[in-house]
């Protein structure tokens, strides 16, 4: 037993674990910063955030050290089960849980706030790479997509009903690890491509967008339809048909709308154009009917999600940054003020704990969500830049170790840590610069909070254990 943990020890990958406490040696003194004034000048008052987030240290790095000494069996003989207990809490947080925030996604024990949507996270992590590291999974076939997509999404549904938005698209990070193990490349376009329509149905009338669509179709099947007729019988019985429902809606007293009556011509249209093509066997029209209905009826869903699920707030972040609309007092206030601090900053920053912006309150939320802008205002360009790298340089060594490891379960979990990670990292520094919408998700080891802090040091620590007994079971 004693050989066995030296040689854990021995092989654990140190510059992994240096990088680790640079950051979040980095993060405790920067919310230290972040909350400094003239009365709270001794470090480690624990009233203030920055001694409660060495508390939170201490109590992360016992926790690393456990899991370092339990044998790295048991993260795969108990991935399943965990998975099972944490959907279990993330169900009980929705009954007995805390409301902070607006998010029903707390339990409160004592002084001690527990969120179970960070701790998720590394189950979900756990129990897909159990599912995938199966030899006889091939993602490549549709039918074997179903129970991974299911252990991604079932947790993330369930934190969406508390409502933690930002915890929930975490879990399309995850999309990385499929795509990593064999998902077809043209899903993951596809999916691409669903969120640029996303984008644009928010910035463009609808009658343009689906106009654009049918015009798109016809485009890309004139140039892989071989027989040009079949190309323009199918634009002439388009055309016929639009002229016939639009002269039938001009007599009834009740008229409908040109994008309506678009949408009628589309579906009779290519009802009957698909009824052709089977009989004379058409290449190509059945997908590209297939895929200009799914696409028309996602620009309907998502301008019904929009409107009718997504809360005003969220609505008014999202125009904010797309530029629909301009609100910064109210959305908009905290990456105006963040974008504002972080420019203050110049080349070498103002200098530790002499930051303006953060002293005075000017940015909501700056030692949890928005700490990037006390980096930004108090270490300038050079310190931005020396954050990224570091988070570049771990996030580049995570995939070094995925790719050494010789089992299918350590390497898919690697990548899980890898894209967690990135997906944080990533977004967090986006919204605080104003290039995506504020969701509400801490940077990684630096922002404020025992849950998060311990919830990556876990995800991280469980992988460094898988390396370091890598050659154990070959």
């Amino acid at each position: 037993m004693v050989s066995r943990r030296n040689s854990v020890f021995a092989n654990l990958d140190w510059m992994v674990i240096f990088l680790y406490f640079v950051l979040i040696s980095w993060g405790v003194i920067n919310i230290f910063s972040a909350e400094f004034n003239e009365t709270t000048q001794n470090f480690f008052d624990f009233s203030l955030r920055s001694g409660k987030q060495m508390i939170w240290i201490a109590a992360a790095l016992v926790l690393a050290m456990l899991i370092l000494i339990i044998d790295s069996r048991f993260y795969i003989y108990f991935a399943n089960p965990l998975y099972i207990l944490m959907v279990l809490a993330l169900l009980a947080v929705l009954v007995v849980g805390v409301e902070i925030n607006g998010s029903k996604s707390w339990f409160v024990i004592g002084p001690v706030r527990i969120q179970p949507s960070e701790f998720a996270k590394v189950v979900t992590s756990l129990a897909l790479a159990k599912y995938l590291s199966n030899p006889n999974i091939k993602l490549s076939r549709v039918k074997d997509l179903v129970i991974p997509l299911a252990i991604i999404f079932l947790p993330a549904m369930i934190i969406l009903l508390q409502p933690d938005t930002g915890s929930t698209l975490v879990y399309f990070s995850l999309i990385l690890v499929l795509y990593r193990e064999g998902l077809p490349g043209v899903y993951v376009a596809i999916g691409l491509a669903l969120a640029v329509l996303f984008i644009v149905t928010l910035l463009f009338d609808k009658l343009i967008i689906v106009s654009s669509l049918i015009l798109l179709a016809f485009t890309i099947y004139f140039f892989l339809e071989r027989r040009k007729k079949n190309f323009f019988i199918g634009l002439g019985l388009f055309l016929v048909t639009g002229g016939l429902v639009l002269g039938i809606n001009q007599v009834l007293p009740e008229k409908f709308s040109i994008y309506y009556v678009l949408l009628i011509t589309l579906l009779i249209s290519g009802t009957i154009f698909l009824v052709l093509s089977l009989f004379h066997k058409l290449k190509y029209i059945i997908l590209l009917l297939i895929i200009l209905v799914g696409a028309v009826g996602f620009t309907y869903s998502v301008d019904y999600v929009f409107h009718n699920i997504l809360e005003d707030h969220q609505q008014k972040r999202i125009n904010v940054v797309l530029g629909i609309e301009s609100d910064p007092l109210g959305s908009g206030y905290n990456v105006n003020q963040s974008k504002i601090a972080i420019g203050s900053g110049g080349f070498s920053g103002k200098g530790y704990l002499r930051g303006t912006q953060t002293k005075f309150n000017f940015v909501p939320e700056q030692s949890t969500d928005f700490i990037f802008c006390t980096v930004g205002e108090e270490w300038g360009f050079l310190g931005t830049s020396g954050l990224i790298l570091v988070f570049a340089t771990l996030l580049l060594r995570l995939i070094i170790l995925a790719e050494r490891q010789k089992t299918a379960f350590n390497r898919i979990y690697g990548y899980a840590v890898f894209s967690i990670i990135l997906f944080h990292f990533t977004i967090n520094i986006g919204m605080t610069i104003g290039l995506v919408p504020v969701i509400g998700i801490p940077l990684p080891f630096i922002s404020y909070g025992g849950s998060s802090l311990w919830a990556f040091t876990i995800l991280l620590f469980i992988f460094l254990r898988l390396d370091a007994s890598r050659n154990e079971f070959l």
